[in-house]
């Protein structure tokens, strides 16, 4: 069974958690972009996109990063490709 939409967005705080461990997950929105929330540099936003993959085991094209702004925008990209 495929999760859902809140469970897939626990799961990528607990993701950008581990690259971010100052991040307060209870301060983020899931609809306003995650780099305005968060200090990320773009290796860390990498890694957050890795590590999404590795979870997931979902290809991200990176055409598609411009698409995975948001906690929302990341659970919908990844809901629409899991089996």
């Amino acid at each position: 069974m495929k999760p859902d939409k809140k469970a897939l967005i626990q799961e990528a705080v607990t993701l950008l958690k581990a690259i971010a461990p100052e991040i307060d997950a209870d301060t983020l929105a899931p609809e306003r972009p995650l780099r305005e929330q968060v200090d990320l540099d773009s290796m860390d936003w990498l890694n957050f996109l890795i590590s999404l993959h590795q979870r997931f085991q979902v290809e991200i094209a990176e055409s598609d990063y411009a698409q995975l702004r948001s906690l929302n925008n990341v659970a919908d990209y990844l809901s629409a490709r899991l089996p």
